[in-house]
């Protein structure tokens, strides 16, 4: 009996040392995110680069239709906010859905969580994102990822006029430490033209009584959509959000945990639309993209990622960028999960 008892612990004690070392050789396979540089990034910008071949540049919003398809670029803002960049830095595009993460954060810091999602579902979908979803039977958008459900956040914000677009660029002007940052006037009368869809969306929600304004609230939403930026300022929001709205440069005038619990989880359940399930588990980040080629990740508690490759798949979502994030996340173990 003793000598079984010796065996059974012998064996229980070589069990754990192999699960032990097991754990070891899994934690050495990522890399220390403190080893991220502009030579990393380059690497796996160049890896991805020919993604582009298999998407389409945005064309929906003949202005958006006149993107550079073989354009990207990578950015990195690290825990100390360093900035990495490689690529078309310098290259500017149109936030488009980025944007809704600003003005979801403008919409809520006036009025309050409870009162704007009294309006709106936290829900994810299976649905593109400028589907009705179900504005025809409960009159309620499914979150503020979806366009409507942007639109109806875009019309809560208060003021008259353009005033909370003012706020919506003041605030990206203010993250980006960048007050030069304007919006796309070519692109904001595109969208404007052939908005109808989003439109109808505006007036749906008016006939149940959740939209009271005229389209002066959607003219503000078309404006937002158009906000030109880079892929650097898109880590910038990105390690905004995962530091508790704290920006790059350390600077604590909106620090608010509360908020960015709110609208990260956001960015995870919607954010690539009805990609995101697939996303949440193959990339595990909290991230937001645009029908302009660009993707904001925040890492949370660590560093903010930018991208920028405007040729999509078919939900959306940059091609080269989502595959610069998944090789990121990978050699780093970034995923939250």
């Amino acid at each position: 009996m003793k000598n079984n008892s010796f065996l059974f612990s012998a064996k229980g004690i070589c069990t754990a040392a192999f699960l032990s070392l097991n754990t070891i050789i899994y934690a050495q396979k990522t890399a220390d995110i403190s080893t991220i540089s502009e030579k990393t990034l380059n690497t796996i910008l160049e890896k991805n680069r020919a993604y582009y071949t298999q998407g389409k540049v945005a064309d929906y919003i003949p202005e958006l239709g006149k993107m550079d398809a073989k354009a990207i670029a990578f950015s990195v803002v690290d825990k100390n906010g360093k900035v990495f960049n490689t690529g078309d830095v310098s290259k500017k595009f149109t936030m488009q859905s980025i944007s809704k993460i600003i003005s979801l954060m403008v919409a809520v810091n006036e009025k309050g969580e409870a009162h704007i999602f009294d309006k709106m579902g936290y829900f994810g979908s299976d649905k593109p994102f400028n589907h009705f979803s179900n504005l025809e039977t409960t009159g309620k958008p499914l979150n503020p990822m979806m366009n409507a459900g942007a639109i109806l956040t875009t019309s809560l914000i208060s003021g008259d006029g353009e005033k909370p677009f003012l706020k919506i660029l003041d605030m990206v002007r203010y993250i980006t430490k960048n007050q030069t940052t304007e919006y796309n006037k070519s692109v904001y009368e595109s969208e404007k033209a052939t908005g109808h869809r989003n439109r109808g969306m505006f007036y749906i929600m008016k006939n149940s009584g959740l939209i009271s304004g005229n389209e002066d609230q959607l003219d503000n939403y078309f404006k937002q959509c158009s906000i030109e930026l880079t892929a650097e300022d898109l880590a910038k929001i990105g390690y905004f959000f995962a530091n508790q709205c704290v920006r790059f440069d350390g600077d604590a005038t909106y620090k608010n945990a509360d908020m960015a619990k709110l609208v990260e989880s956001q960015m995870l359940t919607a954010g690539m639309y009805e990609f995101s399930g697939e996303y949440s588990r193959t990339v595990g980040l909290p991230s937001k993209s645009g029908v302009g080629g660009g993707i904001t990740v925040s890492v949370p508690g660590k560093i903010g990622i930018g991208v920028f490759s405007p040729s999509l798949d078919q939900h959306g979502n940059s091609l080269a960028g989502y595959h610069m994030i998944l090789d990121l996340a990978k050699q780093y173990g970034l995923s939250i999960f």
